[in-house]
């Protein structure tokens, strides 16, 4: 120990000889009360937007430090209708009565989405087909009583999920949506998802994936997988649709959605 400190003693010489006798730090005062107090980072205003190590302001939908539903809110453009709803009866509502693209005239019946509005579990589908458009339910048909199935398999209830498409009306003969199609009822899905406030989003086919994730990749690529989904994680899988007209997939699928329950309950899902 004695040597130890000796050791000591003399590096704090060196040092002191090398950069000189260190200043002892002032001593604290207690504050006056009449003193104007300095507002810490919890006194600002929380609306402040945040900003880069280069003062630019972040995009609020790429900012990981906000919550995944403020994140999500953001992606609403400004100005559009739906940007101030609160209640998901007032947005299918504006929805129903409003003629966004031509395929909004053509349609029966608006598919704006089916299940519990305060859902842990999404599922994101592409666009209705005619029973869907029919019923104006999502996922009615002979590929919807599969997905039943499927999420029986692994202990849901379709009541106890949240099921919606990209596309709330149905294109011609069951085409894949143009972008200016998607461009203009993403806003809308955006809005149901800021409302739900989901922990998990499971997305059906390689039309959805690739549209919530911005990407043009292959199923392959996007499947056996959590995507961060604006600090959400999303599950990309075979549509079932896919899954009656190829038996092979199943199997793929069949793991995806073990994947899905289990990061379900880590999370805590209701």
């Amino acid at each position: 120990m004695k040597t130890l400190l000796r050791d000591i003693r003399q590096r704090l010489k060196r040092e002191e000889a090398f950069y000189g006798r260190l200043l002892p730090l002032p001593r604290q005062e207690p504050a006056d009360a009449a003193s104007p107090a300095v507002p810490s980072a919890d006194d600002e205003d929380d609306d402040m937007p945040n900003q880069d190590l280069f003062g630019n302001e972040i995009d609020p939908a790429e900012d990981a430090s906000r919550p995944p539903t403020e994140r999500i809110e953001a992606l609403v453009p400004e100005g559009h209708a739906t940007k101030d709803m609160t209640m998901m009866q007032e947005v299918e509502d504006w929805m129903d009565g409003e003629i966004l693209v031509p395929i909004d005239e053509e349609r029966e019946n608006v598919v704006f989405g089916t299940g519990d509005p305060d859902a842990d579990l999404v599922i994101i589908g592409e666009a209705p087909g005619a029973n869907e458009d029919e019923d104006g339910v999502p996922f009615v048909g002979r590929a919807g009583q599969l997905l039943d199935k499927i999420l029986e398999a692994i202990h849901f209830e379709r009541e106890e999920v949240y099921i919606t498409n990209i596309l709330k009306s149905r294109p011609p003969r069951n085409r894949d949506p143009l972008d200016s199609e998607v461009e203009a009822h993403l806003p809308v899905l955006y809005k149901q998802l800021a409302l739900i406030e989901p922990k998990l989003i499971l997305g059906v086919g390689k039309v959805a994936g690739n549209t919530l994730l911005d990407r043009r990749s292959s199923l392959k690529n996007l499947r056996d997988q959590f995507h961060d989904f604006y600090g959400l994680p999303l599950m990309v899988t075979y549509h079932p649709a896919a899954l009656l007209r190829n038996a092979n997939w199943k199997r793929p699928t069949w793991e995806d959605m073990k994947l899905l329950r289990t990061r379900y309950d880590e999370l805590g899902g209701k």
